[in-house]
């Protein structure tokens, strides 16, 4: 299931950044190679389509960043009319 998240972060000389989810908790930490457009480097505060890796040691990643698109929207939309 796809969440979503506002760029809180990103260090463009290292390649990292960090994502938080709009239903709250911690930032989620990312790399440039999770992104699924890596020619665009991503700004504080744009919207952003990712999912959840749980790794060793309890610690999540954010991971299949991409900016949301007319396709997202639409899923959204369908997944709150659900419930």
């Amino acid at each position: 299931m796809t969440d979503f998240g506002k760029i809180k972060s990103y260090d463009s000389n290292k390649g990292l950044g960090t994502i938080a989810p709009e239903r709250g908790g911690d930032a989620l930490p990312f790399r440039k190679s999770d992104l699924q457009q890596q020619a665009q480097e991503p700004k504080q505060d744009q919207r952003y389509g990712y999912d959840v890796k749980d790794a060793e040691g309890g610690k999540r990643y954010a991971i299949n960043l991409h900016q949301q698109g007319e396709a997202d929207i639409q899923q959204e939309q369908a997944r709150a009319q659900q419930g």
